[in-house]
């Protein structure tokens, strides 16, 4: 790991170290800015972000936060003493930091199942329709002639595009909290 306090940030900041920072940074594990101010921390941040391409994560718990859970890709807030900036500001709120774990693994493994399966399941219901409407076209001649009366397609695409996806981002949990726990490995897939 890479512990570096808010000076030495400033410095590395500059465009001359800003390469040599980022090819240390791939080396490690962690890397752990302290006694940064808001405006390092999102600095850092944007960095990471463009020039390594990678997928940020910015946990703060503070307004001094703000900015850098803004910057970053997914942002956590923290319910603190500091105040409700950060939570204000961040895609998720925890109230102690000990429930990132399992916001990570577990919250996070479930978001992307779901999101996958559900991008796959709209594909299925348009393929489906679509077809339904191609095939039909052969038997009136392709003169454009509506199969369904335009209710129907409403009422269609109300049912088959808002009661799976709730029944389906409620109860789909592919493997149980505890084993997604126990194997961080899984998050990987």
């Amino acid at each position: 790991g890479l512990v570096i306090d808010g000076k030495t940030l400033e410095h590395v900041l500059h465009d001359s170290l800003q390469n040599v920072f980022l090819e240390l940074t791939e080396k490690c594990r962690a890397v752990v800015c302290c006694r940064a101010t808001p405006l390092q921390k999102s600095v850092l941040v944007r960095l990471v972000r463009n020039k390594l391409k990678a997928m940020t994560l910015a946990v703060g718990d503070g307004a001094n936060d703000v900015s850098m859970i803004q910057v970053a890709d997914t942002g956590v807030g923290i319910l603190g003493q500091e105040g409700m900036q950060a939570v204000m500001a961040s895609d998720f709120a925890i109230s102690q930091f000990r429930h990132l774990r399992k916001l990570l693994l577990v919250h996070g493994h479930w978001c992307y199942t779901r999101l996958t399966n559900m991008v796959l399941y709209f594909f299925y219901k348009n393929v489906a329709y679509v077809n339904l409407l191609f095939w039909y076209q052969f038997f009136c001649g392709f003169s454009g002639t509506s199969m369904t009366d335009y209710w129907i397609l409403i009422f269609f695409n109300l049912l088959f595009t808002s009661v799976p996806p709730i029944i389906y981002g409620v109860l789909d949990k592919d493997v149980s909290a505890e084993i997604l726990m126990q194997i961080p490995q899984l998050y990987m897939m």
